[in-house]
């Protein structure tokens, strides 16, 4: 699964990733980003904008917004199964830009937060998005753990690689096929992983510090 994640970077990084992209106001820098709070990403609308999102999808024919606090992840296994994914992932699919995100490690009777990430800086998770009165909404799609992130947990968020951005991005309905071919876990030597403070198990906290490589904490 993918419960908080990382977005710091710069102009240029997004001007590397997807030269496409238009970027008006430059996201500001988050370390614990949580369910329910704004992400950055880029709808699969034609435009290339970078815009705001809150995560946790709420399908448009929702009555209760509160269904979003438990679809912030939507399995890439399931996804033409469940009627609340199966619509978006036809035809309203988005990046999600991330620099590094976390998952939990069970070490004894405690659990060690892991940073994980990519040795390109800047990276996008495959998202679904849908509008719930007026309200923009998001979902992170997951697959199986790679042999890097497998000892941490059994599943992790698609990061899609670079040559898939723009397939991914067709505007309006693409074929189910060539879309479930970008949902692969991400080759594990291209990622990094390392223990951090577990104050990032807070989402009130913020702050670089919480990226920082700590020794195992007892």
């Amino acid at each position: 699964m993918c419960g908080r994640f990382a977005l710091a970077a710069a102009q240029e990084d997004f001007e590397r990733v997807l030269p496409e992209l238009k970027v008006d106001v430059l996201p500001v820098p988050r370390y614990n980003i949580a369910p329910t709070q704004p992400v950055a990403l880029v709808l699969n609308d034609g435009n290339f904008a970078l815009s705001l999102a809150r995560w946790g999808l709420i399908p448009s024919w929702a009555k209760d917004p509160s269904i979003g606090n438990r679809m912030i992840n939507a399995r890439a296994e399931t996804l033409l199964e469940k009627p609340s994914f199966r619509t978006p992932f036809l035809r309203q699919r988005c990046l999600i830009w991330a620099t590094g995100f976390y998952e939990w490690k069970k070490e004894g009777n405690h659990k060690q937060p892991m940073f994980l990430h990519l040795k390109q800086r800047l990276f996008a998770f495959a998202g679904l998005w849908s509008i719930w009165q007026e309200l923009p909404t998001c979902s992170i799609i997951t697959t199986g753990a790679n042999s890097l992130v497998a000892p941490i947990h059994d599943r992790m968020p698609v990061i899609l690689e670079p040559k898939d951005y723009l397939t991914w991005l067709t505007p309006g309905e693409h074929k189910a096929e060539l879309l479930q071919g970008c949902l692969r876990p991400y080759p594990a030597e291209e990622m990094g992983a390392y223990p951090v403070s577990r104050a990032v198990n807070n989402p009130a906290t913020e702050g670089a510090e919480l990226i920082a490589e700590v020794q195992n904490q007892v």
